[in-house]
């Protein structure tokens, strides 16, 4: 990538096309490993001025009555390796489990599947079957009880830009401390969250901070690029959410009482908002959601965003081009390379405030 790094976000009100949300990243900012204590990465506060704060600075943001959203979703072994019946390899990477045999996934293999395909995970005499494809995704199905084969044979599904085995230290890090096992169906980490360790929670807590969580288990689309380059031509695929009674009634008064709402990380802001958009209030609800995000959004419920730094011309550098406006995220970013912030999943955060509508 080339240092000078150019960030040509849109200078009209804001751009709806694609090529404007690109930038030129050094390949040695972008994260392969965690950092060594959770905790003690960078957070770029952004602002009327960026400052560059230590995560653990987020004590002295957050205020007594803040309200923080997290995304309690767990990371499960997503990734299995499988043998054609003439010895080919497969790849598959479980998006969705439908059921205790049934899941769809992302297949890759030198010849694509077609239906009723059969292969077996290796080292196994387990058998998969090709029910459909569709699109990207192909719906399988085991011979044996799902959660029994990903336990064995499963391999946890780092990002694609890791590009390693994961160690033993990813199968720890790459969860959040608050992931709750009975919401183990995500392919991809909430990285914002990966930042909190139990004692900084803990301090969160004393100072009087409200802790709401939410799940939204995130699908493989999350690093989907945008193809179209007419943003509002691309289609998000759909992920399920689940608002309860309890962090609705967190939200709802927090609301009510004009306490900052602080989101950790895009998924636990996507859940909100798109339950918002869909009532026009907040209420509890277990459903699916595929809201795309983009400038131009109306964001009804949070205040504060935080989250690391995103992959370019993805929905996700969208979401926060529409939360702080396209010069602050351009501002940012370009900040951020200067000063050698790391990027990604396993990278540094941002702290991002709503921009105000004029």
């Amino acid at each position: 990538g080339c240092e000078s790094s150019s960030l040509s976000f849109g200078t009209t009100l804001y751009s709806l096309k694609i090529k404007d949300y690109n930038f030129d990243l050094p390949e040695k900012l972008i994260a392969k490993e965690p950092i060594k204590k959770r905790g003690s990465s960078r957070l770029l506060v952004v602002g009327e001025s960026l400052i560059d704060n230590s995560f653990s600075d987020i004590l002295n943001i957050l205020n007594q009555g803040d309200l923080l959203i997290v995304n309690d979703t767990k990371v499960f072994k997503a990734r299995l390796n499988a043998l054609k019946p003439s010895g080919g390899k497969v790849e598959i990477l479980i998006e969705r489990k439908i059921d205790k045999f049934n899941a769809l996934a992302m297949t890759k293999s030198n010849r694509p599947l077609k239906d009723n395909d059969i292969f077996y995970i290796a080292d196994s005499q387990i058998l998969v079957k090709v029910i459909k494809k569709q699109e990207y995704i192909c719906h399988i199905q085991f011979s044996e009880n799902i959660e029994e084969v990903i336990e064995k044979f499963g391999s946890l599904p780092l990002p694609p830009y890791i590009n390693r085995v994961p160690n033993k230290g990813d199968y720890e890090r790459y969860q959040t401390v608050y992931a709750n096992q009975k919401n183990e169906r995500s392919t991809a980490a909430p990285t914002a969250g990966l930042h909190f360790d139990n004692s900084l929670i803990e301090k969160i807590k004393k100072k009087g901070v409200n802790l709401a969580s939410i799940t939204l288990d995130i699908g493989l689309g999350t690093f989907k690029p945008v193809t179209e380059n007419d943003v509002t031509q691309h289609k998000m695929h759909s992920e399920k959410i689940l608002l309860s009674d309890d962090a609705s009634e967190l939200i709802n008064s927090a609301i009510q009482s004009k306490s900052r709402i602080i989101s950790v990380g895009t998924t636990s802001l996507r859940c909100v908002e798109a339950i918002h958009k869909k009532f026009g209030e907040i209420r509890p609800y277990e459903g699916e959601t595929d809201i795309f995000i983009y400038p131009g959004f109306e964001f009804k419920v949070v205040d504060t965003l935080i989250t690391n730094f995103h992959l370019p011309k993805t929905t996700l550098l969208l979401l926060v081009s529409a939360f702080a406006g396209e010069d602050q995220i351009k501002t940012a970013y370009q900040h951020a390379i200067k000063e050698e912030y790391m990027f990604f999943s396993y990278g540094d955060a941002m702290l991002l405030n709503k921009k105000s509508r004029i």
